[in-house]
């Protein structure tokens, strides 16, 4: 079993974190950009990134879309369909058909 070590990263605006994967995203910038509240707030970082590239910003907008046309969207999964369709369900809202 191979053992990934962490490594030292500085991201542009300075931080200093440990990651052993090749991912530039910095953990404290990720950390400070999340919503901390919303429905986008219940995505993970990826997914909330997907969104914001798609400009769905309200929650009003994914039902624009179909489900297998989200899931199609790059980073987002199962797992964030499942809470955004929860979501939409409790304001009575759903994916186009």
């Amino acid at each position: 079993m191979a053992v990934l070590l962490k490594k030292l990263k500085i991201c542009p605006k300075g931080h200093k974190y440990y990651k052993s994967t090749y991912c530039p995203t910095c953990l404290i910038c990720e950390a400070a950009r999340k919503p901390a509240s919303g429905f986008i707030s219940t995505l993970s970082a990826p997914a909330q990134r997907t969104m914001a590239n798609n400009k769905i910003k309200t929650l009003k907008q994914p039902t624009w879309f179909s489900e297998k046309e989200i899931l199609e969207f790059h980073r987002m999964g199962p797992g964030s369909i499942a809470k955004l369709k929860r979501v939409l369900q409790e304001e009575g809202l759903s994916f186009k058909k």
